[in-house]
């Protein structure tokens, strides 16, 4: 039963840990830029974007798709390196062990 009680402190250690690691990643920043720099987007790892920045000499009115595409990069790459950065955390934790929905 001892094994048993363990385990389950273990687990609730665990639960702890990773409830905590979801709050730091709603605020952990990471940043991301397309066209050289000329766009960068900052999300957090929770992919929430909390800032785009364009250089002005990337806006062109006779070339707006060119722009789209650059935000659009840009958004795509931070949202993926903060989930990486978050997954990796995560494994940190849980020994590798992919859990289901965490992020």
């Amino acid at each position: 039963m001892r094994g048993m009680n363990d385990l389950m402190r273990q687990a609730q250690m665990m639960h702890k840990k990773m409830e905590k690691l979801q709050t730091e990643m709603k605020e952990r920043e990471v940043e991301a830029s397309a066209g050289g720099g000329m766009v960068s987007v900052t999300a957090t790892c929770a992919g929430e974007v909390r800032a785009i920045r364009i250089d002005p000499a990337c806006v062109d009115p006779n070339d707006v798709e060119m722009l789209q595409d650059l935000v659009l990069a840009a958004v795509n790459e931070a949202v993926k390196k903060g989930k990486e950065t978050a997954e990796a955390e995560m494994k940190s934790i849980t020994g590798g062990v992919n859990i289901p929905g965490m992020f």
